[in-house]
């Protein structure tokens, strides 16, 4: 390609009227000659009209892998140790998983306030416990709060068998004390019987 020097100027032509770089206008080997002749923006409109001087296409600039790593990482793939430039601390820091438990914990226990599973005192005591960190997960307050209804409700009952035993006993007392009264008055009511 001998003669290629002497299409610099058509192709500086070329790329101002296509408004690309001059790195994306191709110009048809075969018409070299005709491209030459070219020395106005007129015949260079022309030539790009006939297809001898073409807008070369933009590069593709893929995604594809990217939106395939993202979505392996999205998986829990690629975070290993040797992927890892923070800290832990840096990555995810202890205050901010503080605040997000405490804030789960909290939503749980008005939950359950709200919807009458706990007492107002109950709820007193386990936001206190929260706070002192008692429980590691909600999983674990959920089993708390089961476990100390299930013991209240052990209490409770345990507490009523007992008034009920004690009103049962009280009753049989009256009762005993009761019949031995009458024996008495009997005995007596049969002594005056006897005297007179």
């Amino acid at each position: 390609m001998a003669g290629s020097t002497n299409l610099k100027s058509q192709k500086r032509l070329a790329a101002a009227c296509l408004k690309v770089g001059k790195r994306k206008v191709w110009l048809d080997p075969n018409e070299q000659t005709e491209i030459a002749n070219a020395n106005s923006r007129q015949n260079i409109r022309k030539l790009i009209k006939d297809g001898l001087i073409i807008k070369k296409p933009a590069v593709v600039h893929s995604r594809a892998r990217v939106r395939e790593m993202h979505a392996a990482k999205r998986l829990g793939r690629h975070s290993g140790t040797g992927k890892r430039q923070g800290t832990s601390e840096a990555r995810l820091r202890t205050s901010v998983q503080w605040m997000r438990r405490q804030r789960i914990l909290r939503r749980l226990l008005r939950k359950y306030r709200d919807a009458g599973k706990i007492t107002k005192h109950l709820y007193h005591t386990l936001y206190a416990a929260a706070k002192g960190n008692a429980f590691k997960h909600k999983r674990a307050l959920i089993e708390h709060i089961h476990q100390a209804k299930s013991e209240e409700t052990r209490a409770k009952h345990i507490a009523d068998t007992q008034e009920a035993r004690r009103t049962r006993a009280k009753a049989a007392r009256e009762r005993r004390q009761a019949r031995i009264q009458a024996k008495i008055d009997q005995q007596v009511a049969d002594v005056q019987q006897v005297d007179a």
